[in-house]
């Protein structure tokens, strides 16, 4: 309840955001209000790789809403994007690609070593959400010249190390959820490095290039990340195997604070969704 409150409310201010950059006050000849009432806002978003072409897009739309708002992204590994974060960066606004990274700034869980390691208390806890789910999956190359079919033959090729797999780096979500299928078929990442059938990337993005360049004869990215760069996607990790791949979202504590949960808000918007769906997000339950 208190969530969906938190949301009306946000919502109800980006409304009047857009109200601010659009009415004038009939009752007065004095245009200084509507000035004031218009004042720029400018904010700092820090999303995952894998959001750039639909925040892109999103932000085009916004400017419809609240067209006195202008939106900076910074787009990158949400374990890079964390780092900057906690080292000052200037966000407003942070998703990434996993909870993790998430947790580590949320002060509602210092106490928690594993969880919040550092005892950062960074992000607004009560405007933190689940705002989307994405899926893991296997790609190919133009004309899958290995016939690769499945993450099972694919773990077969790998121990008779007969393919070339890219994937993201272990301090980056994707390869986060990697290591988690590596380790639910048996596979052993150092053996592998050793058989030298693992290239790596440092974002999601790097690794759908190597797949798109015919480098790797397959990568392990996201859906949407697949459907972006045009890539055949073969088969798609299970919760099991990997669990689910949440993106949470939540305010950074500063002075643009009702600024940021109108835009998160409007994320949450049925306009919004159907632009992060269209490319394979689900909305997170």
């Amino acid at each position: 309840m208190k969530k969906l409150l938190s949301l009306l409310l946000a919502l109800a201010l980006v409304f009047s955001l857009a109200a601010c950059g659009s009415k004038t006050d009939d009752t007065t000849t004095d245009d200084t209000q509507g000035d004031a009432n218009a004042e720029s806002v400018d904010l700092v978003v820090f999303a995952a790789a894998s959001m750039t072409e639909t925040l892109t897009e999103i932000a085009e739309m916004y400017k419809e809403v609240a067209p006195n708002v202008n939106i900076t992204y910074n787009f990158d590994s949400s374990g890079k994007l964390l780092t900057q974060i906690s080292e000052g960066a200037d966000c407003d606004l942070f998703i990434s690609a996993a909870p993790k990274q998430m947790n580590a700034m949320d002060g509602s869980l210092i106490g928690d070593a594993e969880k919040n390691p550092d005892g950062l208390d960074l992000i607004v806890t009560d405007s933190r959400v689940d705002l989307l789910e994405n899926k893991v999956t296997l790609t190919v190359p133009a004309g899958n010249p290995k016939g690769i079919e499945s993450f099972d033959q694919l773990a077969e090729l790998l121990k008779g190390g007969d393919v070339m797999l890219a994937i993201g780096n272990s301090d980056v979500p994707v390869g986060q959820y990697t290591l988690k299928i590596f380790d639910y078929y048996g596979l052993d990442e150092e053996a592998m490095v050793s058989a030298g059938v693992l290239t790596y990337g440092n974002n999601v993005k790097e690794v759908a290039s190597q797949v798109s360049e015919g480098a790797v004869d397959c990568g392990i990215i996201y859906a949407t990340d697949a459907h972006s760069a045009g890539l055949t996607v073969v088969d798609s990790a299970t919760a099991e195997m990997c669990g689910q791949v949440i993106y949470p979202a939540a305010v950074l504590k500063g002075d643009k604070e009702d600024a940021a949960r109108a835009f998160l808000a409007y994320l949450q918007t049925d306009a919004a969704m159907t632009v992060f769906e269209s490319v394979g997000f689900s909305p997170a339950i």
